[in-house]
């Protein structure tokens, strides 16, 4: 974060100084980052008492500045200097689904001065020559991000969220990374109602928006895939005329935006030669990893380039266009954005990893979100990297929050393990969702009565893993997919060790301060 005063951000933030005097917080500076974890700060930073699952972060405050924090953002005195803002008796609505713990509106206040601290930081670094990229999808966000961070790295200093901080809490979090030298600023903007998108892109308002698709994520809270549509068209709205948005139009609800915005449009495609940036015939290597020619008129005259991805899955090429598109906005040439693309990894925990075990074990850890797009992605990239002979197994969790949606959704997800000739399906997690996907599979392939081939389902991670210990072979391809709620990425992690010793439980694990994550939305 710039550096500011004690008493430049209470007067930001409209908040009351506790425990400090007006000269010293006229002189003490924040010169670190802000943190919500009490265990991650570092000396001159600023403290976030938020209220979590476990614990209130009010309590970890003197902790907090003990561990070098300058001062605390609160919702009441703390025994330690802090800014303090009111609590609010009803917390907006956008702020429901990340602070689930909030009972007395504290929470809810502080999220508030964040976002205006976050507001009035960005704005200075505008002025400073910061530009702004946002990118909002119902999935995809991440994987895009990480690619992106990858070909904008090159033309400047690159700030990008780590994982999924893409809400109320994450997203200004990312914001207040951003210093003096920072030249792009990455923003992932998520929904779970109409009007989140717009409200996260009024704090820090983007240059550079791109719309990657319109699937099904949160249809239990949004109710339509058009009521999905135009919240994310929240974005390319909020871009000014003097800005850039880049479209994935092989999605039509995407394609549509272009008449939401003033802002000029720049579209990308698979295979619509008419778009600014498309891809030529896109083929997979044996780990699935995309290979097809770039082609583009967005720069002088029309440059092709061959593009050879690191990442995993046919539905990584759609992300890739987005990524260069960007980057070539951004004064990139096709070369520079094709040696960075061919060099990017996955940077973002359980997001379509993928590691061979000296046994031969193939593990695509996925585990980190899902959705019915996303799910379907994930069965699709097993079944290649499976296709020559090799045992298949899909690990799968629960997709959440789709609502109504939610039996019909697993039960399609489970006929097409079947479809895709997956070997093994493992379903994890109780519930009627769960029993839906395994219901589903059964059904469309009477697994049970066909050798090898069968599906599962077990009560919990650990069982899942005991069964796969027993029975993986050398050379098996397994796929660990769940929302992150249904806790897997420990499975995912226990499956990708070396050390395929004794079974150690894969609870995931328990945090301490507040809150427990910046959670995230779609």
């Amino acid at each position: 974060m710039i550096e500011l005063t004690v008493a430049q951000i209470a007067d930001i933030v409209g908040g009351e100084l506790s425990d400090i005097s007006a000269e010293a917080a006229a002189e003490l500076r924040v010169t670190g980052t802000v943190e919500f974890d009490s265990r991650k700060v570092t000396s001159g930073g600023l403290f976030l008492a938020l209220p979590g699952a476990r614990s209130d972060g009010h309590d970890h405050a003197a902790a907090a500045v003990a561990a070098g924090a300058v001062a605390v953002l609160a919702a009441r005195p703390v025994g330690v200097p802090a800014i303090v803002v009111k609590p609010e008796a009803h917390a907006p609505r956008a702020l429901a689904g990340v602070l689930e713990h909030d009972t007395d509106g504290s929470g809810a206040a502080v999220l508030t001065a964040l976002a205006k601290l976050a507001a009035a930081v960005a704005a200075e670094l505008v002025t400073g020559g910061l530009t702004i990229v946002g990118i909002t999808g119902s999935s995809g966000k991440t994987s895009t991000k990480d690619l992106l961070a990858a070909v904008l790295e090159p033309l400047g200093e690159v700030v990008a969220p780590p994982g999924s901080f893409n809400n109320e809490l994450g997203h200004p979090w990312t914001v207040l990374r951003a210093t003096d030298s920072t030249d792009y600023l990455i923003l992932e903007l998520s929904a779970r109602h109409p009007g989140n998108i717009a409200a996260l892109a009024a704090i820090a308002p983007p240059a550079i928006g791109v719309v990657l698709n319109v699937g099904t994520a949160h249809l239990g809270e949004f109710g339509s895939r058009e009521a999905i549509a135009r919240t994310k068209a929240e974005l390319p709205q909020a871009i000014p005329q003097s800005g850039v948005v880049v479209l994935n139009v092989d999605d039509p609800a995407v394609a549509a935006m272009a008449d939401k915005t003033s802002a000029r449009v720049v579209r990308v495609s698979r295979e619509q030669r008419t778009a600014d940036l498309w891809a030529g015939p896109v083929t997979l290597d044996e780990l699935a990893r995309p290979r097809f020619t770039l082609h583009t008129g967005l720069q002088t005259g029309t440059v092709a380039v061959d593009i050879a991805l690191s990442v995993h899955g046919d539905h990584q090429v759609a992300n890739a266009l987005c990524a260069a598109a960007v980057a070539l906005e951004c004064g990139a040439t096709a070369e520079q954005v094709a040696d960075a693309l061919a060099g990017a990894h996955p940077l973002s925990q359980h997001r379509m990893r993928v590691v061979t075990r000296p046994d031969g074990v193939t593990v695509i850890d996925d585990a980190y979100n899902a959705n019915p797009d996303s799910m379907r992605a994930g069965l699709q990239a097993l079944a290649w990297m499976a296709r020559e002979g090799r045992r298949s197994w899909a690990v799968l969790g629960e997709m959440a929050e789709l609502g109504d949606d939610a039996i019909s959704e697993h039960d399609r997800i489970g006929r097409l393990a079947v479809r895709l000739d997956v070997t093994r399906l493992i379903v994890v997690g109780t519930g009627r969702p769960m029993d839906a996907m395994h219901h589903g599979a059964v059904m469309e392939g009477a697994w049970a009565s066909e050798g090898d081939r069968a599906a599962s389902i077990v009560a919990d991670a650990d069982a899942a893993l005991a069964l796969l210990r027993a029975e993986l072979q050398a050379g098996d391809v397994v796929l660990v997919k769940a929302s992150n709620a249904a806790g897997l990425g420990a499975l995912a992690d226990s499956l990708v060790a070396e050390d395929a010793g004794p079974m150690g439980r894969v609870s995931p694990r328990a945090t301490r301060s507040s809150p427990d994550g910046p959670g995230v939305a779609r």
